[in-house]
């Protein structure tokens, strides 16, 4: 986080404080010994603070703050992993991040955006698919730090590759297998791409093993969209409406996304307009301010719900006069 114009949380300026005092420190230490290692400790230093503050976003009330300010954080961190490469927290980091930001500011905008310009739409369609690709990258290296030639693993063998994977891998496995799910989504014109769904099939598979409630149930809702697939490439509408149920259950319905979700991936598919509109309406209704931990993606979600809404009539076919 960047002081000045922005607000900032108590907890983000008392981190923000002890790095500054840390690397003061350390940069007189270097002015006087021009010692290299005393340069690594800076920058692990920083890096360190910077992977455990990752969170500082999501409790935010103000969506085009967050926007404004997240890419200069995720440039520091993309930076500061030229420095130390295999810092595991940082490249969580940056796999989570990216993924979020591509979500919530740029393949949202293209959604809304698609009715009044569909060229810009599509141009960032495109740069969300690219963010995406991003995203699963540094997730992937993060998990071939414990698990060599992982990517490649996965595409030989999805469930033989993420069978040594244990809680500790839980948040690289979900957020890489989340950024990576989302690129196959965008990037359906593209074979390679869909030729690795088996490797998003086994990783999410593998992570509801390991902690189904992983925050709150979001594993179960990645498999909302999996389970949502047509018969002929593994999905089950069963299946889905499961995980849906249990993730309600695990979220105590403060997830707005859980409803719009199950609404895209179940009621459309479907051509279950009642069920749909349900649906988003209960999404509409969480109160973002009931789990401050959520609310950034809540007020997100419910901006694209509204959305959904007012088009409803282009999701589904009319039905046939009598």
């Amino acid at each position: 986080m960047i002081c000045g114009p922005w607000v900032m949380k108590m907890n983000v300026v008392t981190k923000a404080a002890e790095t500054v005092l840390r690397l003061l420190v350390l940069a007189a230490l270097v002015s006087q010994t021009g010692c290299s290692l005393i340069r690594r400790l800076a920058i692990r230093s920083l890096a360190d603070t910077l992977a455990s503050s990752s969170e500082v976003f999501a409790s935010d009330e103000d969506p085009d703050l967050v926007r404004d300010a997240v890419p200069f954080a995720l440039k520091t961190v993309e930076g500061l992993l030229g420095e130390v490469p295999e810092h595991r927290g940082l490249l969580l980091t940056a796999c989570k991040g990216f993924t979020q930001y591509a979500y919530a500011f740029v393949e949202t905008d293209a959604e809304l955006l698609e009715d009044t310009d569909y060229k810009a739409a599509a141009r960032l369609r495109e740069r969300a698919f690219r963010l995406y690709l991003r995203a699963r990258d540094y997730g992937l290296r993060g998990l071939e730090l414990k698990h060599p030639d992982m990517a490649e693993n996965l595409r030989k063998d999805p469930e033989a590759a993420v069978a040594p994977t244990t809680v500790r891998d839980m948040a690289l496995l979900y957020w890489t297998g989340a950024a990576w799910g989302s690129a196959v989504s965008l990037g359906r014109d593209r074979p390679e791409l869909i030729a690795d769904l088996p490797a998003v099939i086994a990783m999410m598979r593998r992570a509801v093993e390991l902690d189904e409630e992983f925050e709150r149930g979001a594993v179960h809702e990645v498999l909302i969209v999996l389970e949502g697939l047509p018969a002929n490439m593994g999905g089950s509408i069963e299946r889905a409406r499961r995980h849906f149920e249990r993730a309600v259950e695990l979220s105590e319905g403060l997830r707005a996304s859980l409803y719009v979700t199950m609404a895209e991936s179940v009621s459309v598919p479907d051509q279950d307009r009642p069920e749909f509109e349900r649906l988003m309406n209960q999404a509409l209704k969480v109160d973002p301010d009931a789990d401050p931990a959520s609310r950034l993606h809540n007020l997100i979600v419910q901006k694209r719900a509204r959305h959904l809404l007012d088009h409803v009539d282009e999701l589904f076919l009319e039905e046939d006069l009598p």
